[in-house]
C-alpha cells in the first residue's frame, strides 16, 4: 500500500508517578480510521509517551503501510528514538553521565519494534507541539487523559 499513514501519540500520568493512560489517532486520506489507547496504575508520563508509540509500532506492523508519519509532542520520545539510543546500546544502557537509562525495557521494544519494521515500512518522526490546538494531537491527549483518569479503559 502506497498511502501515506498519519498518526499522533500522546501520554498522561496523574501524579509523576500515577495512574497513567496513552492515546493514538490513525489517519490516512485525512479520515481517522483509528483511536487507540490504555492505563497503567502506577506509572510516569514518559512511560505513558513511550507506551503510545509501541502500541502505535504494533499496530504498523499488522497493516500494510509502507510510509508512515508519527507525530508526537513528547521531545524525550522523539530524541531518543532517533537520537540517543545509538549511544545508549553502544555505551550498555547507560546515559552520558553513566547513570542507567530510565524506562529501558519501554525503549529497547520500541526499537526492537522500530529495526523489525524497517525493511518495509519507512517511518518518519515528527515533533508537534503540545496543547496548541492541532487537532488530531489534542484528541490523542483527550484519550490519553480520559485514559488515565480511567473514564475510559481501553480503546482498540
Amino acid at each position: 500500500m502506497n498511502k501515506i499513514l498519519e498518526i499522533y501519540t500522546d501520554g498522561s500520568s496523574l501524579g509523576n508517578p500515577g495512574r497513567g493512560g496513552w492515546g493514538v489517532v490513525v489517519i490516512t486520506d485525512g479520515k481517522v480510521v483509528m483511536e487507540l489507547g490504555g492505563h497503567n496504575t502506577n506509572t510516569t508520563n514518559n512511560r505513558m509517551e513511550l507506551q503510545a508509540v509501541i502500541e502505535t509500532l504494533k499496530y504498523i506492523a499488522k497493516s500494510d503501510f509502507t510510509n508512515v508519519v508519527i507525530n508526537a509532542d513528547s521531545s524525550y520520545v522523539l530524541l531518543g528514538v532517533t537520537t540517543w539510543i545509538h549511544n545508549w546500546e553502544k555505551n550498555g544502557w547507560k546515559t552520558a553521565n553513566k547513570k542507567p537509562v530510565l524506562n529501558q525495557d519501554l525503549w529497547q521494544e520500541l526499537i526492537a519494534l522500530v529495526r523489525a519494521l524497517n525493511d518495509k515500512t519507512k517511518i518518519s518522526w515528527q515533533k508537534v507541539k503540545g496543547h496548541a490546538g492541532i487537532l488530531h494531537n489534542e484528541r490523542a491527549d483527550l484519550i490519553a487523559t480520559e485514559c488515565s483518569s480511567l473514564q475510559r479503559k481501553h480503546i482498540l
